[in-house]
């Protein structure tokens, strides 16, 4: 996969050379350019920027050094790259990023990050992008960064672990909490490691029993147990069809009901919409 990053700050994509990420750039699974936007500006200053139509407080990015910017990166495709790359653009008023969207992406070969700064980037370089190539507005949660490289720090991690080559183990992320294939909004519980008892605290006894059946049902309880202890939001999302016998009288036990007029999952003591 080829990632393409236009920032006023490449020294702040510098974890991308450490780490999984750092490995397979190492290995050539992941093909990372860095762009510097102030390169593509006409003036001495290097400007970047400017204020807002209509006003308010903040400054803008200018779309001029941003068009020069994706129009050097789009005429650089290579026979491998595809035609164009999506363009991610991180910003808190996009689109939830998830485990889904970041399998989606991964399956693409070629993505571009258009990071911004200040109040954001002028919304006609998006508009104009849009126009020929595939456009992914992200936010990585309902909070304001002071700029998009810390999240594209997150996205590229996301996305570069599920490519073929870059875990140790391919399978370890289809355990990942929100995997596609598993049953979806449910988090992961706990995990162990030796030695089997470590400052009076046991590994549960479960996990030393090598009954790959019970431990599978452990684990699959405790995700239950902590999903409800962590994300109680989550369960209304829960499908009947992903449960089994075994699931129902385990939620059953943690306070958990099917409800079958209202045909979702409730919490007996208290509705997880309160």
């Amino acid at each position: 996969m080829r990632i393409d990053v236009v920032t006023i700050f490449p020294e702040y994509l510098e974890p991308l050379n450490v780490s999984l990420v750092g490995k397979a750039r190492a290995r050539g699974v992941l093909d990372v350019r860095l762009h510097e936007l102030r390169e593509h500006t006409s003036d001495v200053h290097r400007t970047v920027d400017d204020s807002p139509y209509g006003g308010g407080p903040g400054m803008v990015m200018k779309p001029e050094p941003w068009a020069a910017a994706l129009d050097r990166v789009v005429g650089s495709a290579g026979p491998q790259d595809g035609l164009v790359p999506t363009l991610v653009v991180p910003t808190p008023s996009g689109r939830p990023f998830t485990q889904q969207l970041a399998q989606d992406l991964a399956e693409r070969p070629w993505l571009a990050f258009a990071p911004a700064r200040y109040e954001g980037i002028d919304r006609r370089v998006i508009e104009a992008a849009a126009e020929r190539m595939p456009v992914v507005e992200v936010s990585i949660g309902d909070y304001v960064l002071a700029g998009g490289e810390v999240a594209v720090l997150v996205i590229v991690e996301a996305v570069a672990r599920l490519l073929p080559g870059v875990l140790g183990n391919a399978e370890s992320h289809q355990d990942d909490s929100f995997a596609p294939g598993r049953m979806t909004d449910l988090l992961e519980g706990p995990v162990y490691t030796k030695p089997a008892e470590w400052q009076g605290r046991a590994v549960p006894e479960v996990l030393l029993s090598g009954n790959h059946g019970k431990i599978a049902r452990w684990r699959r309880e405790q995700a239950f147990a902590r999903t409800l202890a962590v994300r109680p939001d989550l369960v209304r999302r829960w499908e009947r069809s992903a449960m089994d016998k075994h699931d129902l009288r385990a939620l059953a036990e943690l306070g958990v009901l099917w409800d079958e007029a209202e045909g979702r999952f409730r919490r007996t003591a208290v509705d997880v919409e309160q």
